[in-house]
């Protein structure tokens, strides 16, 4: 008996077109974690993924608008994520939040996407530390991730009512200075330790970031207020 044959599953132009974007971000994604905005070419991106620089250029009007759009295309879940978590750790704490709640609201939920969505996330986080720290990027980071920050700051605030603003605006600095050092995963740790740490090894630093940083915010009450520097004479 002569087996019927399967029938081709005709992918339309639509799909075709979402793949290949998904293909480029991908890449770029990639390529940008490692070498930044101004380290990277659309050939490279092209020549990562298989196909002519045209392509690139068809989907994407320049190198700007790819980092974009890679920056933009994981943010929003990021930030929905961590908005969510934040919102039910608000009715669960009520009137009495605690820095560390807080933190593990915004922080853990975060770790917990890289690690359970993968290769490509790890990327993305990768790619958010590195560009960070650069002018193209802090605009990126202030247009997606401020109401976020801003967000966890008001819980902050409110746990923390004796606190300074300038004290828990220095806390989140060090915070987010941490996480970025975490995201970018450099192997320094592993390095320093003999291997007993490993820098992608979320799992750990999830156990132990919020309790230490929520004592950081908690230890600043107690600190001296530096008196403003005098202007100096021109």
């Amino acid at each position: 008996m002569v087996k019927p044959k399967k029938k081709r599953v005709l992918r339309s132009k639509a799909d075709q077109r979402a793949d290949s974007i998904e293909q480029i971000l991908d890449a770029a994604e990639y390529l940008f974690s490692r070498n930044g905005l101004h380290g990277v070419s659309l050939r490279d991106v092209a020549q990562q993924v298989g196909i002519h620089t045209t392509l690139v250029h068809y989907y994407f009007k320049d190198k700007q608008a790819l980092f974009e759009r890679v920056f933009a295309r994981r943010a929003d879940v990021s930030v929905e994520g961590r908005m969510e978590a934040m919102r039910k750790y608000e009715e669960e704490a009520g009137d009495k939040p605690t820095v560390e709640g807080a933190l593990r609201a915004f922080l853990d939920t975060d770790l917990d996407l890289y690690v359970q969505r993968g290769e490509y996330w790890m990327n993305y986080a990768a790619f958010c530390a590195r560009v960070s720290n650069t002018p193209e990027g802090a605009v990126l980071m202030d247009r997606h991730f401020d109401p976020v920050v801003l967000k966890l700051l008001e819980i902050i605030k409110r746990a923390l009512p004796d606190h300074s603003d300038a004290d828990i605006f220095w806390g989140y600095h060090f915070v987010t200075g941490a996480l970025m050092n975490t995201y970018a995963r450099t192997g320094r740790i592993d390095q320093l330790s003999g291997g007993l740490c490993r820098s992608d090894d979320f799992a750990a630093v999830k156990q132990r970031m919020a309790p230490f940083m929520a004592a950081g915010f908690l230890s600043l009450k107690s600190q001296p207020q530096p008196k403003a520097q005098p202007k100096r004479k021109k």
